[in-house]
């Protein structure tokens, strides 16, 4: 039996790995929970894995696995679709919609979509000019919800830390929206696409890394579009 912030933190992890296709950090884990330090999170996660509901995949920062869930809680299996060899983290469940726009479907094989493949996320770049690569990426159409998708492929070591490594290829939704702590590609000062967590502070817009050795960018909220946000990824081996 799990102890009320056990059960509490298990359902916050697994539901942020269904919304965003990695798991949270410890510092959204102990503001989510109401704690004082990161350690009773420590101590949370420890627990959950010594009986089998959690997992930390090795050599992964940030890599948290639901091996299951409380019994008064529905099955993961039956919430989560089953990922395709390659894909590293948890996706977002999502119905396929045969009209996505930007994505071609075969009529001999639903189960897949083929995205634009845009290319790689460089400064200097809007998303616009990324258009013409002619490449496609074959995902599960499972992993997509309704909307336009499209995918690019990382450079650099800046979001190593959500696990998204450089070379991987990110599947993006189209929006011009974000939640607040969402992974987005966003447009900067007309001219700079870059992969980067949206906080909202105040008037101001803040575009962080997920590695200690870059530092957080603050913009006025005009300075920067969203362009789109992660709903999943692909990494090859």
């Amino acid at each position: 039996m799990l102890t009320r912030k056990q059960h509490e933190l298990l359902v916050f992890i697994d539901k942020h790995l269904r919304d965003t296709g990695f798991s949270p950090s410890f510092e959204e884990m102990k503001e989510a929970l109401s704690l004082r330090s990161k350690s009773g999170i420590h101590r949370l996660i420890t627990a959950l894995e010594e009986r089998g509901f959690l997992r930390r995949r090795a050599h992964r920062a940030r890599a948290l696995e639901v091996i299951r869930l409380p019994d008064n809680v529905a099955p993961a299996a039956e919430i989560r679709p089953a990922l395709a060899p390659g894909f590293a983290p948890n996706v977002i469940r999502g119905n396929f919609a045969s009209n996505l726009p930007g994505a071609s479907r075969s009529a001999a094989d639903a189960a897949a979509v083929h995205l634009p493949l845009y290319g790689r996320i460089a400064a200097g770049q809007p998303i616009e000019a990324l258009r013409d690569s002619g490449g496609t990426v074959e995902v599960p159409a499972a992993l997509l919800g309704g909307g336009d998708h499209y995918a690019l492929e990382v450079s650099g070591d800046s979001m190593e830390g959500a696990g998204i490594l450089d070379g991987d290829t990110v599947i993006i939704r189209r929006d011009e929206v974000a939640e607040n702590g969402s992974v987005v590609v966003a447009l900067v000062d007309e001219n700079e696409v870059t992969l980067k967590r949206l906080r909202r502070k105040g008037n101001s817009i803040a575009l962080e890394a997920a590695n200690p050795r870059y530092e957080t960018r603050i913009f006025g909220p005009d300075r920067v579009k969203v362009q789109g946000r992660l709903v999943g990824l692909l990494r090859r081996y």
